[in-house]
């Protein structure tokens, strides 16, 4: 329940977040001038200046109920990975 609380938060930061953005274009994109000997103009990209939203994140106390559990700690034998890394040799 808590995890889909927190996921469905950072989602609604991240839609205002993507919506809120300003985008300018601020140049025009042209293409290349290509002459068959491969040289020519290297052409432009569009430029654009992007303001975000601002945001205000604070940290209030707020009171909810949560479960008190306790957990029994027992030993058990499983598999984990053992990982070896060998870096290539420079000189190959």
């Amino acid at each position: 329940m808590k995890i889909r609380s927190l996921a469905l938060l950072f989602s609604g930061v991240l839609l205002v977040g993507a919506l809120g953005c300003d985008v300018d274009q601020t140049e025009q994109g042209e293409l290349p001038d290509v002459d068959v000997d491969v040289s020519g103009d290297p052409g432009n990209m569009p430029e654009y200046d992007v303001e975000g939203p601002e945001v205000d994140a604070q940290m209030e106390e707020t009171t909810v109920e949560v479960p008190d559990v306790d957990v029994e700690m027992k030993e058990k034998q499983i598999e984990t990975p053992d990982l070896d890394v060998t870096l290539p040799d420079e000189n190959e």
